[in-house]
């Protein structure tokens, strides 16, 4: 066939220059699948790369918005404990106030109480002389 491009092709000879074509044909698609799989590993391992970049960014926030609540809470339980102090100064005040008149007022009714068993004593058991 190859020696006279004028000669008759027979059954034989398509057939063997079909089967070559279909062959070279399998070979491009391989190829083509190896190079397109070849790709997708790739651009795969490009966005896992990626997603990995974004979900260690995306802890990183929520850590940081996880720090700054605790920061508020703590600042909020700081307030609240300086007014509640606040508060129990000037009831401490009070009770060392009350205490302090409570004392005074039993020492001024213990000393009624003396001058009175006094009054008393010499009521009832006059001088004796």
């Amino acid at each position: 066939m190859a020696d006279d491009r004028n000669a008759p092709l027979t059954k034989g000879d398509l057939l063997e220059a079909l089967n070559v074509v279909v062959t070279q044909l399998r070979q491009e698609i391989k190829n083509e699948i190896a190079q397109l799989r070849a790709e997708m590993k790739q651009e795969i391992a490009q966005l896992r790369a990626e997603m990995k970049q974004e979900i260690a960014q995306l802890r990183a926030e929520a850590q940081h918005q996880y720090d700054h609540l605790m920061e508020a809470i703590r600042d909020s339980q700081t307030e609240a404990l300086k007014a509640f102090y606040s508060y129990a100064q000037t009831t401490d005040i009070k009770l060392k106030d009350s205490a302090a008149a409570d004392a005074s007022l039993r020492e001024r009714v213990a000393i009624i109480e003396s001058r009175l068993l006094e009054v008393e004593r010499r009521l009832l058991m006059p001088p004796q002389s």
